[in-house]
């Protein structure tokens, strides 16, 4: 790849940082794009997010801005433009900087996660969905699993506030279509997980295989390990799964694409941050 004077900076900032995986794979990409960019990682304290991000917006040569945890909330106050998901779920984990210096912020956990389920033949409309948490990433996840005009979503999340306040959220921009529930996945064609359960060894599946048939799409983020439990006693099953690193891969993309101001609010103006 390039490197020299025109060389664009696209900073991942997080707390810590040094077990990130973006800054390769997303320089990776740019390259294959022919653009001369890179995207290094930059370990900033959450009591100087905001100096940081002031620093960015007068670099002439930084564009945007990645950011993963445990700065995403932090950087919704950052933002001169947020999209409407990033107001919903409450935290932005990517940044265009556009040609007027404005920072224009969404969230695109939640179609990584869908563009991965997609890329691999499942499609939410119509069905009916469970998602194992309500976190960050899990709202996020639960957003685009409704936006993308599934029949009924039903969350099930240890934290029982966090738990109604997101459905009760969710359930006035998509009336009549989210509940909270169990992590009974009978009947379910779709079962996400958007929690660390089976990252440990002796960890319990987050939902039932046993209750699941070979019709039920079977996702999870984790990466580590690379299949996870869940996943591979749904394979064992005959169903279709998509793992971590489906998910990690399709939002990668979308990553890219924002950066470079592919996929921004449709109209800025409308979407202005009170």
């Amino acid at each position: 790849m390039p490197l020299d004077g025109e060389t664009i900076l696209f900073p991942i900032i997080g707390d810590p940082i040094a077990q990130v995986r973006s800054p390769r794979y997303l320089t990776g990409i740019l390259a294959e794009r022919g653009i001369n960019a890179i995207v290094p990682p930059v370990h900033i304290h959450a009591d100087h997010v905001p100096a940081a991000m002031e620093s960015f917006r007068q670099m002439q040569n930084v564009r945007g801005v990645v950011v993963t945890i445990p700065h995403k909330i932090a950087a919704l106050d950052v933002c001169d433009v947020l999209s409407e998901r990033a107001r919903f779920v409450g935290s932005v984990n990517v940044i265009h900087k556009d040609a007027q210096g404005r920072f224009i912020g969404d969230n695109v956990d939640g179609i990584g996660y869908l563009d991965g389920i997609k890329a691999l033949g499942f499609e939410p409309a119509g069905k009916t969905c469970l998602l194992v948490g309500a976190g960050g990433a899990g709202s996020a996840v639960a957003f685009e699993i409704l936006d993308r005009g599934a029949a009924h979503l039903t969350i099930t999340d240890l934290d029982q506030t966090r738990l109604s306040r997101i459905v009760a959220a969710l359930d006035a921009r998509f009336p009549g279509r989210v509940s909270a529930g169990t992590n009974d996945p009978a009947g379910m064609d779709l079962v996400a997980n958007v929690t660390p359960c089976g990252m440990r060894e002796g960890d319990p599946f987050p939902a039932d295989p046993a209750r699941m048939t070979a019709a039920t799409f079977v996702a999870d983020a984790i990466t580590r390990p690379e299949v996870s439990p869940m996943v591979a006693a749904a394979r064992a099953l005959g169903c279709s799964t998509m793992t971590g690193a489906g998910m990690f891969n399709a939002e990668a993309e979308r990553l890219v694409d924002y950066l470079l101001g592919e996929g921004l609010p449709s109209d800025p103006a409308q979407e202005e941050a009170a």
